[in-house]
């Protein structure tokens, strides 16, 4: 997966937020008993992870990549927006600098961890591994939707631009 694939990506993305900016912002908060409780606090937590395994582990350009739970509750759909605009800085950045580089490991602990211990891990595995993080949790997001009574958009990337 390259930069044309994730593009796809974003372009899913952008009809889910749409969607979900036009959410009763009661619904966009209920907590429904699965996942991350509520489809904001399940986008929050997709975002969170292009920040930690993309911006923190990668990158190392921070040690703090997840939104602390009691900030969760202040954020909103245009917050949301931003921390993604974040990861997609991240994910060009690592797309880039990373370009000749993307299957040699990087040894280290978790920098958001109190552990020392070091895991190993490609940039390309964690980048795989955050694009599929996202559409399993953006199915989910779909699910709350239709539990809430919404007849969600389709997010496939069959829809995307060509």
């Amino acid at each position: 997966m390259e930069r044309k694939e994730y593009e796809w990506v974003k372009e899913n993305r952008e009809v889910l937020l749409d969607f979900c900016s036009k959410m009763d912002p009661k619904d966009f908060t209920c907590e429904l008993g699965f996942g991350w409780q509520s489809v904001r606090d399940t986008l929050v937590h997709v975002a969170n992870c292009y920040h930690g395994w993309l911006g923190s582990f990668v990158l190392l350009k921070t040690k703090k990549p997840i939104t602390p739970r009691e900030n969760i509750p202040t954020i909103g759909i245009e917050e949301i927006r931003t921390l993604f605009e974040q990861a997609d800085a991240y994910v060009y950045e690592v797309l880039e600098s990373f370009s000749q580089k993307m299957d040699e490991s990087i040894v280290q602990p978790i920098p958001w961890r109190e552990s020392t211990e070091e895991i190993s891990m490609t940039p390309r595995k964690l980048f795989m591994h955050t694009v599929t993080h996202e559409y399993h949790h953006k199915g989910q997001i779909m699910a709350m939707a239709r539990q809430l009574g919404y007849e969600p958009p389709n997010t496939d990337v069959l829809g995307t631009r060509e």
